[in-house]
C-alpha cells in the first residue's frame, strides 16, 4: 500500500492505494495542511504504509517535517519524473484528488528516496539565497529599464540604489551565516577556487550538506550538469545535458566558468581551450568546466581540503606500498 500526498498552501489531498494495479483509492481525504491535519492523515495510515509528495518547497517541507516526528516514512517523488507519469494516467483532468492518486501510483512502480529534511541552519541560509535571488532579479529587471526608458532613468535611480544596498546587507548577512555553521565550513575552501564568489560558495556548500552525495557524479546528475545520450531514429549519438535538477546551482557553476576566462592562470581556463580544441562548442565547453567545478566543490566538502590548483588535474596518486 502507499499514500500519496498532493501539497498545496492550505490543504493536503490523500489517497490510499492498495496496489500497483489499482484504478481507485482505498480511500481519500482532503485535510488542511497544518500539523493537526498532518496528524489526522498519521492517524489514518496503517502500519509499513510510507507517503509519497512532491517538492513545492517550503508547502511539502512542513509536512515532511511533522511526518518525520512521528517517524513516519515519507518518499519523494522526483517533479519532472511524477508529472510526465501523472500526465499519462490523467487523459481529461488534472484535480488535487486525482494527483494524489497518481502519486501512490507512481510509489507503487519504482523505487524511490526518502524526501530529504533540511536542518534548520541550513534551512535558514536557503531562505536567504533565495530572498537575494529574487532581489538581484529585480535589480537586474530595473537596470534594464534604465538603460530603455530615457525618460525615465531619474525616477528609477533611488529604487536601484536601495535594492543595491539590500543585497550588499544580506551578502553580509550570509557570509555571517555560513561562517557560524560547522555544516558550511567548506564553503570558505569553495571560495578560494578561480571564478567562485561567496554566494556561489554558500549556494553550493548548502546543497551539498542537504543532500549528503556520496559520489561527484550524484552531485553532477543532481545539478543537471551530466551528459545524456539520444539514440532514435535519425538522431543517434546525439549528446547534450539533462538539465534535470537544480537549475540554479547549474547556472552559477555556469556563471563561475565564464569567469574563469577572464581568471590569468587559471587551471579551468586551460580546460576550456583544450576543450575548444577538441571541436566543441563554446557552450559545451565551458559546460565541461562547470561540471569540473562541481566535482571539485564536491571533492572539497567531502574531505574537507584545500583549493590546490596544482591537483586539479594533476591528482595525487596512491600509495602502492603494501
Amino acid at each position: 500500500m502507499m499514500i500519496g500526498i498532493d501539497t498545496s498552501k492550505d490543504h493536503l489531498s490523500a489517497a490510499l492505494v492498495a496496489t500497483a494495479l489499482s484504478e481507485k483509492a482505498v480511500w481519500e481525504r482532503d485535510v488542511p495542511n497544518t500539523p493537526s491535519g498532518v496528524a489526522m492523515l498519521l492517524r489514518l495510515t496503517p502500519a509499513d504504509t510510507a507517503w509519497v509528495i512532491e517538492p513545492t518547497g517550503r508547502y511539502s517541507l512542513q509536512v515532511a517535517k511533522e511526518a518525520k516526528k512521528a517517524s513516519q516514512l515519507v518518499l519523494l517523488a522526483p517533479p519532472r519524473k511524477a508529472k510526465k507519469y501523472l500526465e499519462s494516467i490523467q487523459s481529461r483532468a488534472k484535480t488535487d484528488r486525482l494527483d494524489s492518486l497518481g502519486l501512490a501510483l507512481f510509489g507503487l512502480t519504482r523505487p524511490l528516496q526518502p524526501y530529504p529534511i533540511k536542518s534548520d541552519v541550513v534551512d535558514q541560509l536557503d531562505q536567504l539565497l533565495s530572498a537575494r535571488k529574487g532581489l538581484s532579479q529585480a535589480l537586474s529587471s530595473l537596470r534594464q529599464q534604465q538603460r530603455e526608458l530615457s525618460y525615465a532613468r531619474d525616477a528609477l535611480s533611488p529604487s536601484i540604489e536601495k535594492i543595491a544596498s539590500e543585497i550588499e546587507a544580506l551578502d553580509q548577512k550570509i557570509a555571517q551565516h555560513v561562517k557560524g555553521a560547522d555544516e558550511f565550513r567548506a564553503a570558505e575552501a569553495i571560495d578560494e577556487v578561480p571564478g567562485i564568489g561567496p554566494v556561489t560558495a554558500a549556494a553550493v556548500t548548502s546543497r551539498l550538506a542537504a543532500k549528503q552525495f556520496d559520489h561527484p557524479d550524484k552531485f553532477v546528475a543532481y545539478i543537471g550538469l551530466d551528459v545524456g545520450v539520444v539514440q532514435s531514429g535519425k538522431r543517434k549519438g546525439e549528446r547534450g545535458l539533462t538539465k534535470q535538477g537544480d537549475a540554479q546551482i547549474r547556472r552559477l557553476l555556469y556563471l563561475c566558468a565564464q569567469a574563469n576566462l577572464r581568471t590569468k592562470d587559471s587551471p579551468f581556463r586551460e580546460q576550456f581551450e583544450r576543450e575548444r580544441a577538441k571541436g566543441l562548442s563554446k557552450t559545451a565547453a565551458l559546460n565541461a568546466v562547470a561540471r569540473k567545478l562541481a566535482k571539485l566543490c564536491w571533492s572539497l566538502h567531502q574531505h574537507g581540503t584545500r583549493y590546490d590548483a596544482g591537483r586539479v588535474y594533476n591528482p595525487p596518486k596512491k600509495d602502492e606500498t603494501p
